[in-house]
């Protein structure tokens, strides 16, 4: 049985640091033995076809060993299966339709979105920035964007993401990642 997965890596190709050139993440994908190798954007967004049966830490874990071996550096990398990122896309708890791509995104976790983790952080001093705990995802409202975002800053924090390897899209990025692993 072959299933659509994306990889999501971490922190690539920004300011310079850490190139993975899509080009050569689609050909590692491939040499993975996976099929159907598509990438989107230039920030480490890749969906791919395994029939290897291999579960998503699993194939996390070889993709990330195999770009350490090809480029020389570490990069944390999360693959979730087409039908789990369309369930955190359907289980949003903001208006998404009527929010731009900029003002609403996912913080995919390697771990449960544990409400105690984040039990600490007041919400209503953020406001109207908002957060929402999902399965393995915390969603986040940031009217002005990301760039601007306390929230987004205070959510980042060791304290909170320690443990777990976090990596965020915005909106218009999960709807494409649902769209490239549709089965």
């Amino acid at each position: 049985m072959t299933t659509r997965y994306a990889a999501l890596l971490r922190g690539i190709n920004v300011s310079g640091h850490k190139k993975v050139p899509m080009a050569q993440l689609r050909t590692l994908l491939a040499e993975l033995g996976h099929s159907d190798v598509t990438t989107y954007l230039q920030s480490g967004n890749a969906a791919f076809t395994s029939a290897s049966g291999a579960d998503e830490d699993t194939l996390a874990t070889a993709l990330e060993a195999a770009i350490e071996e090809h480029f020389g550096f570490r990069v944390d990398c999360l693959v979730r299966g087409g039908p789990y990122l369309r369930a955190v896309a359907d289980a949003c708890p903001f208006p998404a339709a009527g929010l731009e791509g900029k003002q609403l995104h996912v913080t995919y976790l390697s771990g449960p979105a544990d409400p105690d983790r984040f039990a600490g952080l007041d919400q209503e001093a953020f406001l109207p920035e908002a957060f929402g705990l999902g399965d393995r995802a915390v969603y986040l409202y940031t009217p002005e964007g990301l760039g601007r975002s306390k929230l987004a800053e205070a959510l980042s924090r060791p304290a909170l993401v320690k443990g777990v390897t976090a990596t965020t899209r915005n909106w218009n990025t999960v709807r494409k990642l649902v769209e490239l692993t549709r089965d």
